[in-house]
């Protein structure tokens, strides 16, 4: 993706700490690019108010009232109820186009196949960019990502929407600081945002998954001394466990890091009520290192834990708690110091270097 416009974030009806992923991200670590939020239900407060972090961003009432601000693009912050775009959001996102806005979207369902749009930007010169389009001819994995110069590590988590993404971009800029060059491969339409490049895997036919991640590490490696990739999922999950999958045996990581959020229980939920248990970390250490390394040799070198939702005290326990469980460093790399997983990385990263001298 070309050029960094400003955003118009639409979040309608669902602006808040869980449930506006793209939107939270996008506002945590592109703040100067964004210059409001579109929801009716917070209108009139601040991002910060809404979320605990973002500043004093406005959140307006209306599509028109944040086309005042006069963004470069509206980006689409959340998913909508049933994966579809409901006909008022359509009427708002034509009246963008008209005022000379570009689309962006990480939807399934791709703005760019819907005629009116279509028609407004072509009238208008703007752009539709749906980021979970997968790109065309992607490869089968043949394990070529195990051949990289860079060390490369995989974030995995215990669920979906745990900090997986965010893990690795607090880490980015404190390995650089460290001297090594370290690349994001984004693999969700948020990373995507953020990083202006990547694929969406999610939306990348099954057999394919596994080429996708490959390709994304072959892309980030020159020139790298780290490749962070974007995890996407749980290795147990019901329904999403594939992309998973696909991600641990398509990059080839040198090393995991496990990320968690500390308060929750249970994988998803069934019909409203909660029923699968997540598992001690521990037992997810062992998981994902074997299956992992049925295929390269991988291993858990740190956990990241998501503790937004807790007191300081709790939170520090939290961490505590996972490296008792583990036997590995822990920590919030977003609330607290990132060294923890900082020194696991760099000290992975030169033990891979020294055995590779050997060889």
């Amino acid at each position: 993706m070309s050029g960094k416009p400003t955003f118009l974030i639409l979040a309608d009806g669902d602006f808040s700490p869980m449930t506006s992923k793209t939107a939270n991200s996008v506002i945590r670590y592109l703040p100067d690019r964004v210059v409001g939020v579109v929801d009716r239900v917070h209108a009139g407060k601040t991002v910060q108010q809404v979320l605990g972090f973002g500043g004093d961003i406005p959140v307006v009432g209306s599509m028109a009232e944040g086309l005042r601000r006069k963004p470069g693009a509206v980006l689409i912050g959340i998913a909508p109820a049933g994966g579809r775009l409901p006909e008022e959001w359509r009427a708002w996102l034509a009246e963008a186009l008209e005022t000379g806005c570009d689309l962006w979207s990480g939807l399934h369902t791709f703005l760019s196949d819907d005629a009116l749009l279509a028609e407004k930007a072509r009238a208008h010169g703007r752009k539709i960019l749906d980021v979970r389009r997968p790109p065309p001819k992607l490869p089968v994995a043949m394990g070529m990502a195990r051949l990289v110069d860079p060390f490369v590590v995989l974030t995995v988590g215990t669920d979906c929407n745990v900090g997986k993404m965010t893990a690795q971009l607090q880490l980015v800029r404190g390995l650089e600081n460290r001297g090594l060059k370290t690349r994001f491969a984004a693999t969700g339409q948020t990373g995507i945002f953020i990083e202006g490049w990547g694929t969406a895997v999610d939306a990348v036919v099954a057999d394919f998954i596994a080429g996708a991640a490959e390709e994304l590490v072959l892309k980030a490696a020159p020139g790298a001394d780290i490749v962070l990739v974007e995890g996407q999922g749980s290795i147990n999950h019901p329904g999403y466990s594939g992309v998973t999958l696909g991600l641990l045996h398509g990059s080839c990581p040198d090393a995991l890091i496990l990320c968690h959020q500390a308060t929750r229980e249970f994988i998803g939920e069934y019909r409203g009520e909660p029923w699968l248990r997540i598992p001690p970390l521990a037992d997810y250490v062992k998981m994902y290192e074997m299956i992992g390394s049925a295929v390269y040799p991988t291993r858990v070198i740190a956990v990241c834990m998501n503790t937004y939702d807790l007191t300081d005290a709790e939170a520090l326990e939290a961490c505590a708690a996972a490296t008792r469980d583990t036997g590995l460093p822990c920590t919030d790399p977003v609330r607290f110091d990132s060294a923890p997983v900082l020194d696991a990385v760099s000290g992975a990263r030169q033990a891979y270097l020294e055995r590779r001298s050997l060889k």
